[in-house]
């Protein structure tokens, strides 16, 4: 099950990494300058907001699942890193990044 398990998150990890370099480039893109008509301006700005919120929630997922691997490499990564009791297995499937059981995780008002 764990190795199931480091062979997601990689894969995960791996995908969320090219997400954010394909994020950057687009963002890269947009430097150019705006357009000139207002309205299509007003779209690009919007548009590089929703950029900015998707890169931002991928890089966020991306440190979580590159903390649930440095547990799994220190033996630790079926534990709860609060209290230290085994996270049901149901709750990895589900969340593959999770290091909280699920006690813990409602205690701090994550999913």
């Amino acid at each position: 099950m764990m190795e199931q398990r480091q062979e997601l998150l990689e894969a995960l990890r791996d995908e969320l990494v090219e997400r954010v370099d394909r994020y950057k480039v687009h963002k890269m893109r947009l430097e150019n300058p705006l357009d000139r008509d207002m309205e299509e301006q007003a779209i690009e700005l919007e548009n590089e907001d929703v950029i900015d919120a998707l890169e931002e929630e991928a890089e966020e997922e991306l440190g979580q699942v590159m903390h649930a691997l440095e547990r799994i490499e220190e033996g630790e990564g079926e534990l709860c890193e609060r209290c230290g009791e085994p996270i049901d297995p149901r709750r990895l499937e589900a969340i593959p990044y999770a290091t909280l059981c699920l006690d813990c995780a409602e205690q701090e008002g994550e999913p």
